[in-house]
């Protein structure tokens, strides 16, 4: 093969490894993932590994412009993801502490036992769960929730859309709303002793599994309720199906609220995948989002038997009253 021959591949070789990824962090950065993109987009992170071997292979080729073009992608891949690995700056809440645990029971096959021991040892005040049947209702009762948290407002169903809220402190205003995707969502206002109300709800939109889900997927994010920065404290808990590299989920952030494991650097740690022998690396798609007066002192991601999720505990101080 000619010298110039060999140089041409060399350098369409190069070409051919970064440019998808400049027209994924293009999508990203526009907010304009559709169709198969949304799942791709929640690998996000894993692109900056992937951008050193172009990088690198233009570096020793000497080809200088797709080694720029892999350097300002990987450049602009740490902008987007370092800054879930570092800590940001709490707000000055002085008030009840409060610790809120999401749980995806995977249609109610999770080890009840292995969840009770997670309440218990963790100390959990709120337990928000999803995809809760009466089988795992009644499981957890016979476990002992029910002393570690008295106050409840769950919707129990066959299969993979019921909802749940455990409190250990005092339930109004309680109720279930149902996604368009058909997913219902448990909520409630908490009232701590000593302590503002917060209206907490357990969040379980349509996932984006198929390309024929993610119209519904879109929907049921935008349906989520919006923070309450001048009114009502607000959490959400719950599996989102989305990452903070899809833009639904962002523009919901964008109302006034905070991930929590974002906001303590424990935003790159994955709550779902890999399981069953599926070759998915762990994505984060579980959340507590918390309204921005609220301040995060701890998350932490737990194994859970049976679950396909892992749950995440925050340990979060509400302002004073």
């Amino acid at each position: 093969m000619p010298g110039r021959t060999r140089r041409r591949l060399l350098t369409g070789l190069c070409w051919l490894l970064v440019l998808p990824v400049l027209g994924l962090l293009a999508v990203r950065l526009a907010g304009l993932e559709r169709g198969p993109l949304v799942q791709l987009l929640a690998f996000t992170p894993y692109l900056l590994a992937w951008t050193l071997v172009p990088l690198g292979l233009a570096l020793a080729a000497r080809r200088w412009w797709p080694a720029g073009a892999a350097a300002v992608a990987a450049l602009l891949l740490v902008a987007l993801v370092a800054p879930r690995a570092l800590p940001d700056r709490q707000p000055a809440a002085e008030g009840t502490p409060l610790r809120v645990l999401t749980a995806n029971l995977l249609a109610g096959a999770a080890e009840p036992e292995a969840l009770v021991a997670l309440v218990r040892s963790a100390r959990v005040d709120v337990l928000a769960a999803q995809e809760f049947t009466r089988e795992a209702e009644a499981a957890l009762d016979r476990l002992g929730l029910a002393e570690l948290l008295p106050y409840r407002q769950v919707n129990p169903e066959v299969g993979t859309t019921g909802s749940a809220l455990y409190s250990r402190h005092p339930l109004r205003e309680t109720g279930t709303r149902r996604n368009g995707g058909g997913f219902s969502q448990a909520y409630a206002t908490l009232q701590p002793p000593d302590g503002p109300a917060v209206l907490v709800e357990s969040v379980h939109p349509m996932a984006p599994a198929t390309l024929a889900w993610l119209a519904a997927w879109r929907a049921d994010l935008r349906a989520q309720p919006p923070a309450t920065p001048d009114g009502p404290l607000r959490i959400l808990a719950g599996d989102f199906n989305a990452t903070l590299d899809h833009a639904p989920l962002r523009d919901l952030l964008d109302t006034g609220y905070a991930d929590a494991a974002d906001s303590v650097g424990a935003g790159l740690t994955g709550t779902w995948g890999p399981y069953d022998g599926d070759p998915i690396p762990p994505v984060t798609i579980d959340h507590v989002l918390v309204d921005r007066r609220i301040a995060v002192d701890r998350v932490a991601v737990f194994r859970l038997p049976g679950s396909d999720h892992r749950p995440v505990l925050a340990e979060v101080v509400l302002p004073a009253r």
